[in-house]
């Protein structure tokens, strides 16, 4: 019996490439490639080298085609799903011109501040690009390259997001999708393109960036000779567009046009995110309303300090991760980082509510409360964005992604503040798994959003509501509006 067409669908994350192969016709997954990433940088500084996540995706197929047992010339597919909002210089040789600035770099925070006032503040970029500038955003890292490296801005010859430049070495053609487009601060949702006077607010030539396929699942190129050469893939398979991280998790999902709408996900990962697919145009401050790939939207919020930060608590306490008790009295804001749900770009983490009944366990439980309301607080935001009602909102279930959705405090964590049924997806794997469903749709010209659905990728454990923790709710909430503006 021939074998059916395998495709890889690539997670290019802050700190990894995944490469997973994929059985196009039933979504088995057969087998999974890794390599790290390293990423520098001290007091808001985080930058990455784009050359190693060349490097690392060459590795990660390597090790996905030895342990999947196929050969190459079963590959009919690929696309890559990478970390939003990254500013990727290259100069005429398509070579990095410095490291790129990652999204979670806080020195733009300024920038960001200037830019929403120059447009004449929140209300007029929302109404553009349905997103207000923060310190993550493209645009802000464009205008602090701009500010504090003018050699580098005036020597760019293309401007690419890190999923960009990734697809484009491997097409040799300079494409985007409105997914990952839509997180830079100059693509116009409400236009469905760039925007011209954005970007001349930004002092940035439309030519330096790449063309807006229709979605992440358009054929945009063939794979290079010289890519095959380096990642032992057969030459002239279909490369998708592809898209950012969080539209490729809605993918995974089964969320989008061709799947459910409206339906809250909470990602516990280096960030957490909580984030829908609708058909309505999210027009709130408080949220970045993201386009998805598909041609619906993505309104979501980020929150900078989720797994990283509540391990590092556990680190300095000596405990394992399941080691956590209800907070108490103690109120732990973990803004290791800085902060960009609510925008405190230069806060550090606060601690309040000690007493000599306080143990350990409690305070690492307080950190996991400190994370997890900080992601759940933007939930009524984002349910409102999708057009829902309370008692629709109400009714649907959150699910739980990421890495924290495998820990057993961060479940328990999240049922007790949210008070919300929750569905725990079976997949790992939902960012690459979304791409791979982009790589098949670019094959076969199906929805990917409907090849993730029969695939079954976003099925998983359903569980009860429990009863909300409203007293912690209420202790931690009072505690961030007293601080917010020492926390500034």
């Amino acid at each position: 019996m021939p074998q059916a067409p395998v495709v890889i669908g690539v997670d290019s994350s802050t700190q990894s490439t995944k490469a997973l192969f994929v059985d196009a016709q039933s979504g088995r997954v057969l087998a999974t490639g890794r390599a790290p990433h390293r990423v520098d940088g001290a007091d808001g500084a985080r930058e990455s080298d784009p050359e190693q996540w060349w490097r690392a995706l060459g590795e990660a197929v390597a090790a996905g085609l030895e342990e999947a047992g196929v050969a190459a010339s079963a590959v009919a597919g690929i696309a890559v799903a990478g970390q939003q909002h990254g500013l990727v210089v290259l100069d005429r040789a398509g070579r990095p011109l410095r490291p790129a600035l990652l999204w979670n770099d806080t020195r733009s925070a300024p920038q960001a501040a200037a830019l929403t006032e120059a447009l004449g503040g929140p209300g007029a970029w929302t109404a553009r690009t349905g997103s207000v500038p923060v310190a993550a955003v493209t645009a802000a890292k464009w205008r602090w390259l701009y500010e504090n490296e003018p050699a580098h801005a005036s020597a760019a010859a293309a401007i690419r997001l890190p999923h960009d430049f990734l697809t484009e070495r491997l097409a040799g053609t300079a494409a985007t999708d409105p997914g990952d487009a839509s997180g830079t601060g100059w693509y116009s949702t409400a236009t469905g393109a760039y925007d011209p006077e954005l970007l001349g607010l930004l002092g940035l030539d439309a030519s330096l960036l790449p063309t807006v396929a229709a979605t992440g699942a358009t054929r945009v190129g063939s794979l290079t000779a010289g890519a095959a050469d380096a990642l032992g893939l057969p030459a002239g398979i279909a490369v998708a567009a592809g898209t950012g991280d969080n539209m490729a998790a809605a993918v995974g999902l089964g969320l989008g046009g061709a799947g459910l709408l409206d339906h809250p996900v909470l990602s516990l990962g280096t960030s957490g995110t909580v984030f829908a697919a609708t058909r309505t145009r999210p027009g709130s401050p408080a949220l970045s309303g993201f386009a998805a790939t598909d041609g619906t939207f993505l309104p979501l919020a980020c929150t900078l300090n989720c797994t990283l930060a509540v391990d590092k608590v556990a680190a300095l306490l000596g405990l394992g991760r399941d080691d956590a008790e209800p907070g108490g009295e103690a109120v732990l804001l973990p803004y290791l980082d800085g902060e960009r749900t609510p925008d405190l770009p230069t806060a550090a983490g606060l601690l309040t509510g000690l007493r000599h009944s306080t143990t350990g366990p409690q305070l690492l439980g307080a950190a996991y409360e400190g994370a997890v309301f900080t992601a759940l607080s933007a939930l009524d935001d984002l349910l409102r964005a999708c057009g829902l009602t309370d008692a629709e909102a109400a009714a649907r279930p959150l699910r739980l992604i990421g890495g924290g959705a495998r820990g057993r405090t961060w479940i328990e964590t999240v049922r007790r503040l949210s008070g919300r049924p929750l569905i725990v997806p079976r997949a790992t794997e939902l960012v690459a798994l979304g791409a791979a469903a982009l790589a098949a749709a670019a094959v076969t010209g199906a929805d990917p959003v409907a090849t993730a659905a029969a695939w079954g990728t976003g099925e998983g454990a359903a569980l009860e509501p429990v009863a909300r923790d409203t007293a912690a709710w209420e202790r931690i909430g009072a505690v961030l509006d007293r601080a917010a503006p020492m926390l500034g």
